[in-house]
C-alpha cells in the first residue's frame, strides 16, 4: 500500500471539504451519511475550517480525522473518531455508558477500495482512541444502515460485532441503523 495514513491538519480544510463532498456524491451516500451533498455544499468556508481544525492534532483532543494520502498528495479516504463520555453530549445514537469512541464519516474513493486502505484508516483511528490518557476508552462503536451490506461485512471482517442496539433512521421510520462495537484489546 502506497498511502500515508495520518491525521488531517487544520490548514487542509479545502481537502477536508473536497473529500466530504466526494463521499456525499457516492451512490451509497444516502445509506452511509446523515447529511446530503446539497446541505454540505452550502456550508461556508468557516464551517470547513472549523471542522478541519477541530479534528486535527491541534484540535480539542475529542475527535480526530484520519486520511489516506496517496503519493501524489491526493486523499484516497478518511475516517473520523469521536470520543464519547458517559457525562457528555450524544452526537448520534444512544448515550455512552462507558468511555468510548465512535467512528463516523467512513469513506474510501472507489478507485482505492479493496486494497486495504479502509483497514489501515480504522487501525490508525482505533490505535489513537486506545492510546488516549485520562479515563480509558473501553470500546469503539459505529452505526451502519441495515441496508448497507458492504459496510456491515467490512466492519465484521475487522472485528466489529453487532450489539443488537438499533436507532431509527431520521426521515424513514421503517429503516434502522445497527450498532457495531469492538472492545478494548
Amino acid at each position: 500500500m502506497d498511502y500515508v495514513i495520518r491525521p488531517v491538519r487544520a490548514e487542509e480544510w479545502q481537502l477536508v471539504k473536497e473529500l466530504r463532498l466526494a463521499a456525499l456524491r457516492d451512490p451509497v451516500a444516502p445509506l452511509a451519511f446523515l447529511e446530503t451533498y446539497g446541505q454540505a455544499v452550502e456550508q461556508p468556508d468557516a464551517f470547513w475550517q472549523e471542522r478541519a481544525a477541530g479534528s486535527s492534532e491541534t484540535g480539542d483532543g475529542e475527535k480526530r480525522q484520519f486520511v489516506a494520502v496517496e503519493p501524489d498528495g491526493s486523499w484516497a479516504g478518511s475516517v473520523t473518531v469521536l470520543i464519547e463520555r458517559p457525562d457528555g453530549e450524544v452526537p448520534f445514537g444512544t448515550a455512552a455508558d462507558v468511555h468510548q469512541a465512535h467512528v463516523v464519516g467512513v469513506f474510501v474513493r472507489p478507485g482505492a477500495r479493496g486494497g486495504g486502505v479502509a483497514g489501515e484508516l480504522f487501525r490508525a483511528g482505533l490505535d489513537w482512541a486506545w492510546s488516549l490518557g485520562g479515563p480509558r476508552i473501553e470500546r469503539v462503536r459505529l452505526y451502519v444502515h441495515e441496508d448497507n451490506l458492504r459496510a456491515s461485512a467490512f466492519y465484521r471482517r475487522i472485528g466489529f460485532v453487532a450489539t443488537g442496539e438499533t436507532v431509527p433512521v431520521e426521515g424513514d421510520p421503517t429503516a434502522r441503523e445497527l450498532e457495531y462495537a469492538v472492545s478494548r484489546p
